[in-house]
């Protein structure tokens, strides 16, 4: 490998190891979930290894012959007048051993009212976001892992402020087809900004995911585990509404021990009937559940709940999910065999 290429690598990713959850970063939407099927299952699923080419927008060492001519559409009313979506797609070339997949993921942040300084009424504007990605994997010969990387290009335009960057997501994947396991981990939007909104560049959403799945002997069910955001081992934050006050005014705030954030980096997920014509997804994220948890209230934070159904070369998919206390999100798929 060249020194200077070497050197960049290097660089890109020492600087996005530090310290990243939402809100410290620029590119937030790159860790948006991609698929009905991903949110069902509770978000950042990484371990499904078939068809569906949405995956590997995620994980690139998903990317398989089974998505040879596979397109994928995907569509989110998030909230409010917020819209994001995703498409890919995989070709099998190079008589039919090598599998290229390509995909985007776009952000529409609706129209905003403009005012100035004295609160007056200027003109209206918006906001969007979007990510191109190339990607591929290969199988390490005589081993069941599979290393993939995707390459990805980033335009993002907010009122009159424009950037793009460059990330890069790298994934390993081990698939044992005796038990029907699948075990992965993956680092992404290992990158940086080529262009800044003003002066100072940002850093981008770096992740690290790890993430294990199978399906049950004998048993129509594939239960999925994830570990999320494990680049920082703090991510719960301490609730002011949960703080107890004594008898003598004396106000003591909610703890956060070892426990609270070792369970928030979890994301549980299954399948019912994984591989028919139907089936059913569950998921619950811990995290998302602690934070939106409103106190005294069934809120039914954190969970999520989808189904899929196929017709000949078609599937159709819908999820159904809380990212916010004041509204439920629904994605819709749509996944075509072009064959």
């Amino acid at each position: 490998m060249n020194q200077k290429v070497l050197f960049l690598f290097i660089s890109l990713i020492t600087t996005t190891l530090m310290a990243q959850v939402g809100g410290r970063t620029t590119y937030q939407f790159l860790n948006l979930v991609n698929s009905p099927r991903q949110a069902a299952l509770g978000g950042k699923i990484i371990t499904n290894y078939d068809y569906d080419p949405t995956q590997a927008l995620f994980n690139p060492a998903s990317i398989n012959p089974e998505m040879d001519n596979q397109l994928s559409l995907n569509y989110n009313n998030y909230i409010g007048d917020v819209s994001y979506g995703s498409a890919a797609y995989a070709y099998l070339w190079d008589r039919r051993t090598q599998v290229l997949h390509t995909g985007i993921t776009y952000v529409n942040y609706g129209k905003f009212a403009g005012y100035d300084e004295g609160g007056n009424a200027t003109d209206t504007f918006s906001g969007s976001e979007v990510a191109l990605s190339v990607g591929h994997a290969r199988n390490i010969a005589f081993t069941n892992f599979h290393v993939g990387g995707n390459l990805k290009f980033i335009s993002s335009h907010l009122e009159s402020y424009s950037s793009f960057g460059v990330a890069l997501d790298i994934g390993v994947m081990y698939v044992y087809e005796d038990w029907d396991l699948n075990i992965s981990g993956v680092a992404r939007n290992v990158g940086t900004q080529l262009t800044p909104y003003d002066t100072q560049l940002e850093k981008l959403p770096f992740e690290l995911i790890f993430g294990v799945s199978q399906t049950l002997q004998n048993i129509p069910i594939r239960w999925h585990f994830t570990l999320e955001n494990m680049q920082q081992w703090n991510v719960a934050f301490a609730n002011p509404n949960r703080s107890l006050i004594d008898l003598e005014g004396n106000e003591t705030e909610e703890r956060i021990n070892f426990i609270d954030n070792a369970f928030r980096h979890m994301v549980l997920g299954i399948e019912i009937f994984p591989e028919s014509g139907f089936n059913l997804r569950l998921g619950y994220n811990i995290r998302r559940a602690e934070e939106l948890r409103i106190i005294e209230r069934r809120a039914f934070a954190g969970l999520s709940a989808g189904f899929s159904v196929k017709f000949n070369y078609l599937r159709l998919s819908y999820s159904y999910s809380k990212y916010s206390t004041a509204a439920s999100s629904s994605y819709f798929g749509l996944n075509i065999n072009l064959q």
